[in-house]
């Protein structure tokens, strides 16, 4: 276990809708990271891709509408790569301008990374991502008609709605461990990674995206990392918002998490997954330690002064 190797996973947050958001709000993560490396952590990298991918996935679905004799719809694996690389390559110059303002000169690097995940995994049948623009009931048809899934999210107003199994194994592994030994700075598995299904020696693309929470937890394990740190836009873990029974936790056991996820706690679509996640990287070792804090008090977290501190 490398008590100084941790694995930052920044949320949404960290980057905002629009390009120019995007482009200012890595600077705040850059000043996060920048703290780290400063105490001497090494840095692995990881990070949403919500709405990001769903921009790009409309995009080439339009372009492919536009020009339907030459053109054919990007799949969501090929949109996954597309989002690893444009986010990556802001982020990391955000970190490396960052770094050499404080005189600090390390090399980042965003590696496009392929994550396995199982052809069985319920997940396939049973969809939960909304994703891409929304559709009218006539072109919603023609895409069940392919063999995709839809939503009506509103009257009238339908979306795609596809997979999110969990990850399995990280291809590109031995080059980010590569990296961190030689004391580099590494950015992968963004928005969870690619979802690709191993046939031979063939990767195919899964149409599908991970939960960029859980492929967080298991790049952790695999670079041998002792802290795991969701990076929000809160400051806490909190149960019971705007309620009597508000309650927010500085520390709290994978053990008590159980029990307050069993008591039907943390929204499913957002902090459940860091909640499970970081149980699950906890448990598998009792000298790790999973914390969920602000942006903004990345490096106060560490020290136990904000944030929560989950552990075994």
């Amino acid at each position: 276990m490398n008590n100084k190797r941790i694995v930052v996973a920044l949320g949404r947050n960290a980057f905002g809708e629009t390009f120019p958001e995007q482009q200012t709000n890595v600077k705040k993560a850059a000043c996060a990271i920048a703290d780290l490396v400063e105490a001497k952590y090494q840095v692995v990298i990881t990070h949403s891709n919500g709405p990001q991918v769903g921009m790009i996935q409309t995009a080439m679905t339009e372009f492919a509408r536009l020009n339907p004799d030459d053109r054919t719809v990007a799949p969501m694996s090929v949109c996954g790569a597309m989002s690893e690389g444009y986010i990556g390559y802001d982020l990391q110059n955000a970190i490396r301008e960052e770094l050499l303002n404080r005189g600090i000169y390390k090399t980042v690097s965003t590696i496009i990374t392929q994550v396995r995940v199982d052809p069985f995994d319920i997940a396939f049948s049973e969809p939960s991502k909304i994703i891409g623009r929304y559709m009218t009931k006539e072109e919603a048809e023609a895409e069940e008609e392919k063999g995709n899934y839809v939503t009506e999210e509103e009257p009238g107003k339908f979306r795609r709605i596809i997979a999110s199994p969990m990850p399995i194994d990280i291809y590109e592994i031995d080059a980010v461990k590569a990296l961190l030994d030689a004391d580099q700075i590494v950015i992968a598995a963004g928005g969870g990674g690619i979802p690709v299904l191993q046939q031979g020696s063939h990767l195919k693309g899964a149409s599908a995206i991970i939960e960029k929470d859980y492929t967080a937890a298991k790049l952790a394990e695999l670079v041998d990392a002792e802290t795991l740190l969701f990076l929000t836009a809160y400051d806490k873990l909190t149960i019971g918002n705007g309620t009597p029974d508000e309650k927010s936790f500085d520390n709290v056991t994978a053990s008590d998490l159980h029990g307050y996820i069993k008591a039907g706690h943390f929204p499913a679509k957002t902090t459940f997954p860091k909640v499970d996640a970081s149980i699950r990287f906890v448990t598998a070792d009792s000298s790790r330690k999973a914390v969920i804090s602000n942006l903004d008090k990345a490096k106060l977290s560490l020290a136990g002064k904000s944030g929560t501190t989950i552990t075994a």
